[in-house]
């Protein structure tokens, strides 16, 4: 080895020595400076203008149950035009209709796959537990029915400013147990993206504790399975996830809303902390700017620690849940037939 090359490498050893050192002393984070954030170039061209929007206002703090209701019909406006529309493109029919009492949505394709025809997937939406109920909790169970080829049962839960937990998650568990009756759980799925997955990990947990048959597979999309802001994303992904943006917005409020005073590392709220063993096979959903992606890859290594077959699938620039907006997308379509083919492989027919 010549002179110099010894010299670089000295210096870099005792430069990496001292950054040890000071790192051993301390436990302070780094500093990042500003930068411009391009969007990826393999994001498909449907997808681009989504990736490169500015971030969704975030920095909402509802101070009463009617300013929450204020922002939920807000946010819900949108969806009288657009899910008409979407469901007429993937050519899916909606039924409402209720099941144990509960509200739901029942979502059938103009086709259904010949391995489908006696499955049924259960979707439970997302919407930080306050979000989207009604017809605009029902997107992304048009999407699996449109694209899985399958019939979907979407549960209009009851969301927080109406009823705290337990509601919601007493309200998909009873569409669960009701679906039983009728249906084997090797024939049913059950999946949701966000508050979805969330609830989707919770209702494997609930089944366990009262003695149901867990489903035969779950599709857990980026989940909230930590309410806490617990995981490097919700840091390295602050402001860069344009659709969540940051845990400290209307996020972190809504989680102290539907928790309404207990802990919020109790499993049924944050099922990471619950025991995964004996969980049915899992596929798991993210993007590369998704502030939940680490929630996601820590619920899949979890799952896969607890001896559970478990998928991640990660989408190249994608925020949070994006991979359920746009019906044109290819990442769209790669996301639900994924998990659609996933579903295939651990159902009966």
């Amino acid at each position: 080895m010549s002179l110099h090359r010894i010299a670089v490498v000295t210096a870099f050893a005792a430069s990496a020595s001292a950054a040890l050192a000071q790192t051993a002393s301390t436990e302070q984070g780094r500093e990042i400076p500003a930068y411009t954030l391009p969007v990826p170039e393999d994001v498909s061209p449907e997808m681009r203008r989504l990736v490169g929007a500015p971030p969704l206002p975030w920095d909402i703090h509802p101070k009463s149950i009617p300013e929450w209701k204020e922002l939920v019909a807000k946010v819900a406006a949108p969806a009288k035009t657009l899910l008409p529309a979407m469901r007429e493109k993937l050519g899916v029919t909606q039924e409402q209709t209720t099941i144990a009492g509960i509200n739901v949505f029942v979502l059938t394709p103009q086709t259904i796959a010949p391995e489908n025809q006696n499955r049924v997937f259960l979707h439970f939406h997302g919407g930080a537990y306050v979000l989207n109920p009604g017809e605009a909790g029902t997107r992304e169970g048009v999407l699996m029915a449109g694209f899985g080829r399958a019939k979907v049962i979407s549960v209009d839960y009851r969301t927080s400013s109406d009823a705290p937990y337990p509601a919601a998650l007493d309200d998909c568990v009873a569409v669960y147990r009701e679906l039983l009756k009728t249906t084997p759980p090797q024939r049913i799925a059950v999946f949701g993206t966000s508050t979805g997955g969330a609830l989707t990990m919770a209702l494997v947990l609930r089944a366990r504790q009262e003695g149901l048959p867990p489903p035969a597979a779950i599709a857990p999309g980026s989940p909230w399975s930590d309410m806490t802001k617990t995981g490097d994303t919700f840091y390295s992904h602050n402001l860069v996830d344009n659709f969540q943006v940051s845990y400290d917005g209307y996020l972190k409020d809504s989680a102290y809303l539907y928790a309404n005073g207990r802990d919020l590392k109790d499993p049924m709220l944050s099922p990471i902390y619950g025991d995964l063993k004996g969980f049915p096979p899992a596929i798991l959903t993210s993007g590369t700017r998704d502030l939940f992606l680490s929630l996601t890859v820590r619920t899949h290594r979890k799952l896969r620690r607890a001896g559970v077959e478990a998928d991640l699938q990660v989408f190249e620039g994608l925020s949070h849940a994006q991979y359920t907006i746009n019906p044109d997308a290819p990442e769209t379509r790669e996301a639900f037939a994924e998990i659609a083919r996933f579903f295939d492989r651990h159902m009966d027919r």
